[in-house]
């Protein structure tokens, strides 16, 4: 999969290949067909170059839902558009309410005209493929898969994907990293450009729900996940690696602290596995400074983003640097807001304003010897 043209799904590679080797016959059906589906639309994503919409008012939202009728012809047969009601089928109504919040969040809080910053219409193309277990940006709109709905009650490990909201914002943000900072979709920047789908993708759903810092579970996906899965979501950005322990998805491998960082060759460098970092990092920040996440901690990793100052290969450093720096300017030099970015990278091993030695992988400890060893075989081929 190429860097420079990546396919953002929201299942990392290494669940789908945990259910591939460990599920079913069924479940290992569905994973190795819906591994094949995104390997077929990455080969389409390189031809793609983003063709940006304009709504016909500046400001003005303007969603179109399609969906794909289970084939893999995007964008599909239109279903439901600006301002018409309800369709009756929950993932076309899912799919616009959920692009419409995202669009909100970013135009009530920061000012944002859509992904774009300039009135991009928001398509979403819904029942891709037959039980896709993902979802995904593919550089021009969004794209849903049904999960496991078809499958046996007791076999179903996934549930559409439009039914979390902080996926579809965390989807969409990575529309909005493509037309910004445009973070290259490799090892540390990579997990940056992962991190801040999920900075966001979470704070649509805070925002949805008027939740707090301290009232959020900080979750990604729960709503995904069925009651067959021993977890709570895909990942948590206030515990790395504990969002489940399944005998069949794996373990959750987020790493929580430069420590414990993962080198490894899939996953484009480990992007879905090492983003826990700054997202721990974030979560800090978050509770430390209090009240809603959106409002001052959101828009300092918002202005990290969109400032340009975040160069495409920018790594974990130099994020913590520029949103120390960012801080200091919205709220002035040593304010609470400030203190709280020092804060947050701080809790994750990175020093802001001083270099961060590169990662060494923590000694053995007694008893973890053989499950490193198991973890590391199973992410590095």
């Amino acid at each position: 999969m190429s860097h420079r043209h990546p396919l953002h799904c929201i299942v990392p590679p290494h669940i789908l290949e945990a259910i591939a080797e460990r599920g079913s016959p069924r479940q290992q059906a569905r994973a190795k067909a819906s591994q094949a589906a995104s390997e077929q639309m990455r080969t389409e994503r390189q031809r793609i170059t983003a063709r940006p919409v304009l709504a016909a008012q500046p400001g003005a939202k303007e969603r179109i839902v399609y969906t794909a009728n289970f084939g893999t012809s995007l964008p599909g047969q239109k279903v439901r558009g600006e301002g018409e009601p309800p369709s009756g089928d929950a993932a076309v109504d899912e799919a616009y309410d959920g692009s419409g919040d995202t669009f909100d969040l970013y135009q009530q809080t920061y000012g944002r005209d859509s992904i774009d910053g300039n009135n991009m219409r928001l398509d979403s193309t819904v029942h891709y493929h037959q039980g896709y277990d993902n979802a995904f940006w593919n550089g021009e709109q969004m794209v849903y898969g049904d999960g496991d709905e078809d499958l046996p009650a007791d076999e179903r490990l996934f549930n559409r994907f439009t039914k979390s909201l902080d996926v579809i914002g965390h989807e969409l943000t990575h529309g909005v990293t493509q037309f910004t900072a445009n973070l290259v979709y490799r090892n540390q920047p990579g997990a940056l450009n992962e991190h801040f789908s999920d900075v966001f993708g979470s704070l649509v759903r805070h925002w949805k729900l008027s939740q707090t810092a301290d009232q959020a579970d900080w979750l990604i996906g729960a709503d995904l996940i069925t009651d067959n899965v021993n977890g709570d979501a895909l990942r948590s950005m206030k515990a790395p690696g504990t969002a489940y322990d399944d005998p069949v998805l794996g373990k959750d491998p987020q790493p929580a602290h430069m420590q414990d960082y993962v080198n490894t060759q899939q996953d484009n460098g480990g992007v879905h596995i090492n983003s826990g970092i700054p997202n721990h990092a974030f979560y800090v920040v978050a509770t430390e400074i209090g009240g809603n996440a959106w409002e001052k901690a959101g828009l300092i990793w918002y202005q990290t983003l969109i400032g340009g100052r975040l160069s495409s290969q920018a790594e974990f450093q130099a994020a913590a640097d520029l949103t120390y720096q960012i801080a200091g300017e919205l709220y002035s030099a040593n304010s609470l807001e400030q203190q709280a970015v020092r804060t947050g990278w701080r809790a994750v091993g990175i020093t802001v304003g001083g270099a961060t030695p590169p990662p060494e992988p923590p000694p053995p400890q007694p008893g973890q010897g053989c499950f490193a060893a198991v973890l590391t075989l199973g992410l590095v081929r």
